[in-house]
């Protein structure tokens, strides 16, 4: 509703749309309409439902869980979203094939869940989507063969054995939910963009490998993505017209070892309508930091969730929230094709500081606190990935941290992912409430 809305009434482009101001008026009149009552949600957050997929041999519960690389509002539905699980549960492995993944649950198929938020402040699942190839057949989280996503990888089961890659394996982390029933969803390994029907059939898939998209692709400079940190975040601005995704770090560009400039990471727009992009520079706070989600306020403004690994029981952690402006921000495209995008005097921006990239004229885009997590909940955030916004209206944002599948590595396994400084309590997915100071929109 709120899309159609904004598309029929405005009908401009996004730097006119913004110049109106029209966009955020529409918001804030569309949130007030279909308001969401969060009072009942304790503020140690509630708890989202699993089932058990497995008990390893090591008496590790594999839970699904596992809905948190992702979430979005309902488009229609108030007091509805939807989450979305990555590639399923994994550990670093190196069989008689080389190195890869283990896979204890290898034939597992990342999924879209909807999700309800019941009046007494609890969550219940309406509904799986479980994700498909052309074909309707159902995917994997396996990595992709040669040519057409793979980092390298090579997958095993939990017994060691070699699997077969996935030409359509999907490591989902960023999700986007249309009016008309389907869904975008983005990918960190490939780095792909790919669009889902409702039943979740791959109906495209956008990439800067070697796919056929019948012309349509990201810049080539995508490709040298690091692997596991590929586009971790992506949204739609408010008129369904232009897909916004975030890589979670800098690129491998031209090389790891070149690549000197850690914090950098770089945004990409997508016309829907055109195929045409645009690329955007945003500068994080750590070195090798995350941006792990995005969601659009306006045409050109976005909430970015940028983190780190750390628990906030084992010490100082960061999980902040921060929204940006692409607005006054350098388009750095350059050459789509180009291997390592655009350059200044030889050198890819990886591989220039950021008083260099300055003194070139390059302007990231305006970032400004918005949340700190860690700070703000009483518990403090006990976990490690923050990965879900769900904008709820102005001053009100849901997140949902990852929960792994309650799993976490240990050696070539994995064992149960407690929560550090708690009485053995086992991660999951929680849903927290932030009511921010300042109007977002």
């Amino acid at each position: 509703m709120l899309r159609k809305v904004m598309s029929d009434t405005i009908g401009v482009s996004m730097k006119k749309a913004c110049s109106l101001g029209l966009v955020a008026v529409l918001l804030l009149s569309l949130a007030a309409c279909t308001s969401v009552d969060v009072s009942k949600v304790p503020a140690a957050g509630s708890r989202l439902p699993y089932t058990v997929l497995t008990t390893l041999p090591n008496g590790t519960e594999v839970r699904n869980g596992g809905y948190g690389s992702a979430m979005t509002g309902h488009p229609a539905k108030a007091g509805r979203f939807y989450a979305i699980t990555d590639r399923g549960p994994n550990s670093s492995y190196t069989g008689s094939a080389g190195k890869g993944k283990k896979f204890p649950v290898p034939d597992y198929t990342p999924r879209i869940g909807e999700f309800k938020l019941n009046a007494d402040g609890s969550v219940s699942m309406i509904r799986e989507i479980l994700l498909k190839d052309p074909q309707g057949t159902l995917i994997s989280g396996r990595p992709n063969p040669e040519g057409l996503g793979a980092t390298g990888e090579v997958a095993y089961d939990n017994d060691g054995n070699a699997l077969a890659a996935d030409p359509y394996g999907l490591d989902s982390e960023g999700l986007v939910a249309l009016s008309d029933g389907t869904f975008w969803i983005s990918d960190e390994y490939g780095p792909h963009i790919v669009h889902y029907s409702a039943d979740g059939v791959e109906l495209e898939r956008i990439s800067p490998m070697g796919i056929d998209t019948s012309g349509r692709k990201l810049p080539r400079v995508f490709a040298r993505r690091r692997a596991n940190r590929g586009m971790e975040g992506l949204a739609i601005t408010p008129d369904e017209k232009t897909l916004v995704g975030i890589m979670q770090s800098t690129l491998y560009n031209p090389s790891k070892k070149a690549a000197t400039n850690t914090t950098l990471a770089r945004i990409v727009t997508f016309d829907l309508d055109t195929g045409e992009t645009h690329q955007y520079l945003y500068h994080q706070e750590k070195n090798n930091n995350s941006d792990s989600e995005l969601a659009a306020l306006t045409a050109t403004t976005f909430l970015v969730d940028e983190r780190d690994g750390a628990f906030s029981g084992e010490g100082d952690a960061q999980k902040t929230l921060y929204k940006i402006d692409l607005s006054g921000a350098t388009d750095v495209s350059g050459d789509i094709d180009a291997a390592g995008g655009m350059t200044v005097d030889g050198r890819t921006l990886e591989e220039m500081s950021w008083d260099d990239i300055y003194a070139a004229g390059i302007k990231p885009v305006k970032k400004e606190l918005v949340a700190d997590v860690v700070a703000m909940l009483p518990n403090h955030y006990p976990h490690d990935k923050l990965e879900g916004l769900w904008v709820i209206d102005a001053t009100t944002v849901g997140i949902l941290n990852d929960d792994d599948f309650a799993v976490t590595p240990q050696g070539d396994d994995v064992v149960q992912k407690i929560l550090p400084g708690t009485a053995n309590e086992i991660d999951g997915d929680v849903l927290y409430i932030l009511h921010l100071a300042k109007p977002l929109f």
